[in-house]
């Protein structure tokens, strides 16, 4: 199974926010980050961007009258970049180079076609004559004679990858209406050519591969809007398999790109995995233009597993990395993340979970619990009490010992309409026991059975029973899914407040409904409520509503006045969120340092906080300023407490915040001088520490002069910091 997910913008319509969008002839390849991509454009420039971030790292031009000929790659091993312009004018540099016609150059004897750049195996080089070289081999004579291998034929397609130790350079050339396929393995000086076979009145439209246990595996997208698959053996070298002539290869087909009886004209393939493939193509609309969008195919059982429509239109290039899609839709470059799953009947059918979900193997190993005992104590507790039952039999002729114990579905089904004092006695015997490796699998699946009953009848929640069980176990949303949203149902923010702080795989909806539900909730009410204040109540002033203006020290030198006249301004009492005193009261505070301290995605995060009303948003804002500038007053910018939110929560927090809600921000009165006031105490933030930069940078250069001076002279110098 794949899906589709969430979808942001990388780049833009231009510099200046207008004109067209990125050239057609740009290509993305992998930055030297995970979550780092190089965009080239040809002839203008190439810019690296941070994909989580959305905004670019860096960005080299060449100088006007020179063109970028071939996409810039990373050299993975030495984290230098490799661009060829004019064809034949090899640079290399590193990100601290800011001008690129200072960069190292070097002049080839011939015309390079694409650099390919393997995290294992170093940059390749492939010329237009089919001639490859590895950069350490090119280097060392940049003018060496390239053989020229395909004269008369025209490269259309390359890839590189790694088959154990060594790398692996396969690409397509097009000559009359006839493909061929070559493969080097460069470090070994093997070649071998074939020819594919032809297709009547279809061609070749575009090519991607893969290599797994010594077998290339080629797709073909042809234009009878069909993929094909050609298998090639990586065989041994030997001067008699050389001097063979061009073997043809034969194609299978592998998808008929068929949507609703209508054919998908594709224009460009992917490989997800061994199962998937995506295609980037255009479906025909009658009476209208054709509707392009972006597919996913399982190919074990070539079905289409979905798609998205793109209304604006696309240049037809489509590029893959870390699971998330990169293409040009309307006039910006597009970012479209997803998932695949293994591909089974069980899958199909929708009999498996999903596997990111349970995976918690750090709280509970999954493999140690037998047969079906806890996936099927989800679905229906009496089947589990009767296969537990057999089970347990087993069990206890092997254990004498343990005869006397209860399996999961026994336990389950005893508790299943008890009462509370049932309930908690067998749940108390049940943490009594002695840790195994299944045990707190056991409990998960009793919580989520307890989840279930309260789901089925309102009026039953044992609120300190399962306060308990999550306060003494490690449990996590995985192993009971519903216990979060029944404790919203009945806000029961204690609880809430607990898995907040325990549970590490909470998604990003849940974790914005409990912020949504604290933010919501009065004060008066929350003063009734028993929640946990040691993240709060070192720094949280407990009289709220208190205006009164305090006067203290602060410890890096600075009084509450010489701050307001750093920033220059002037705080009406109406909006003393500034640090004065807390927007909140004490227990909301606690409350929402629980919701700081949960993980989450900013991708995922970001469309559920821009759902937040208004005046929440506001009322949320000011308390992380609050909390920033209270983290500003100390000099370890470390609040105390335990369990206090950190300066990096509070500020990714804030530009979370602040991406999600700058419209609403900017248009309402209310939020004007909120902003204001933050911008100016960042900005003399800012100062503060550019000057601080200032003074570790002259006594950074004093030291470096005492070292320099023998250690027998004597001096008298006068350091002067401007």
């Amino acid at each position: 199974m794949a899906a589709l997910c969430e979808s942001f913008t990388l780049r833009g319509p231009g510099p200046g926010g207008g004109g067209p969008g990125p050239d057609p002839g740009l290509c993305l390849e992998p930055g030297p980050g995970s979550d780092l991509v190089l965009l080239t454009e040809r002839g203008r420039a190439a810019t690296l961007f941070k994909i989580s971030d959305q905004k670019p790292l860096g960005c080299w031009s060449v100088k006007h009258g020179q063109i970028l000929t071939c996409p810039v790659v990373c050299n993975f091993e030495t984290h230098e970049y490799i661009a060829v312009h004019d064809d034949k004018v090899l640079r290399i540099w590193k990100n601290e180079d800011l001008n690129l016609d200072k960069a190292f150059k070097a002049t080839l004897s011939a015309e390079v076609y694409r650099i390919h750049s393997l995290p294992q195996g170093g940059p390749l080089v492939l010329f237009r004559g089919g001639g490859v070289r590895t950069l350490d081999v090119l280097l060392e004579a940049p003018q060496q004679e390239i053989e020229n291998l395909i004269s008369a034929e025209a490269i259309r397609w390359s890839g590189a990858f790694m088959e154990g130790q060594e790398p692996v350079l396969i690409f397509t050339t097009e000559k009359d209406k006839d493909f061929f396929v070559y493969v080097q393995k460069p470090k070994l000086n093997s070649l071998h050519k074939y020819k594919l076979e032809q297709q009547k009145l279809a061609k070749p439209l575009c090519f991607t591969a893969h290599v797994t246990n010594q077998i290339v595996t080629l797709l073909c997208l042809y234009s009878n809007n069909s993929v094909y698959q050609v298998l090639i053996p990586l065989q041994q070298d030997t001067e008699e398999e050389e001097e063979k002539e061009e073997e043809i290869l034969s194609k299978s087909l592998l998808l008929n790109l068929s949507v609703s009886g209508a054919a998908l004209k594709g224009t460009s393939l992917v490989v997800l995995d061994k199962d998937h493939v995506a295609v980037l193509g255009s479906l025909p609309d009658p009476g209208k233009k054709p509707k392009e969008c972006l597919t996913i195919w399982n190919t074990k059982f070539q079905t289409l597993q979905t798609s998205k429509e793109l209304p604006l239109g696309t240049s037809g290039q489509l590029w893959c990395y870390e699971e998330k899609f990169f293409l040009i839709h309307g006039k910006v470059l597009t970012v479209i993340m997803y998932k695949c799953e293994t591909s089974s009947l069980a899958a199909a059918v929708g009999k498996l979970k999903d596997s990111q979900t349970l995976d918690v193997s750090s709280f509970v190993n999954w493999n140690t619990l037998e047969d079906e005992e806890l996936v099927v104590s989800f679905e229906s507790q009496e089947s589990v009490a009767l296969k537990a039952e057999s089970r347990m039999n087993l069990r206890s002729s092997r254990s004498p010992g343990q005869s006397g114990a209860l399996s999961v579905g026994q336990l389950l089904l005893r508790l299943k309409d008890a009462s509370n004092y049932v309930l908690e006695t067998e749940l108390k015997k049940l943490m009594a026991k002695a840790p195994t490796p299944d045990l707190q699998a056991t409990i998960g699946c009793v919580v989520t059975a307890l989840t279930d009953r309260c789901k089925r009848n309102p009026k039953f929640y044992p609120q300190n029973l399962l306060q308990e069980i999550v306060e003494t176990r490690d449990l996590s949303y995985s192993l009971c899914p519903d216990l979060m949203a029944v404790a919203l149902e009945q806000k029961d923010l204690q609880l809430l407040q607990i898995c907040l702080e325990r549970f590490p795989d909470i998604p990003e909806e849940i974790t914005y409904a409990c912020l949504k539900a604290f933010l919501s909730m009065s004060e008066e009410h929350l003063k009734s409520v028993d929640v946990n204040l040691d993240s709060a109540i070192c720094y949280v002033d407990v009289e709220c509503n208190d205006m009164e203006v305090k006067t203290e020290i602060l410890e890096n030198g600075f009084s509450e006045e010489m701050d307001q006249d750093m920033c220059d301004t002037k705080i009406p009492k109406e909006s003393q969120s500034d640090g004065e005193s807390c927007p909140v009261g004490l227990q909301k505070a606690a409350l929402l340092n629980a919701v700081l301290h949960s993980a989450y995605t900013e991708t995922f995060l970001l469309p559920h906080l821009k759902n937040l009303p208004a005046q929440q948003a506001i009322l949320f804002l000011r308390y992380l300023y609050y909390l920033y500038v209270k983290c500003s007053e100390k000099v370890n910018t470390t609040l105390p407490g335990i369990r206090s939110p950190t300066i990096n929560q509070i500020m990714d927090w804030m530009c979370l915040l602040l991406d999600a809600q700058f419209t609403v921000m900017v248009m309402l009165p209310e939020a004007k001088d909120l902003l204001s006031n933050l911008h100016k105490f960042v900005r003399a933030q800012v100062r503060f520490y550019s000057e601080l930069n200032k003074i570790e940078g002259s006594l950074q250069e004093l030291q470096r002069l005492n070292h320099l001076r023998e250690s027998q002279t004597y001096s008298i110098e006068v350091l002067e910091i401007i």
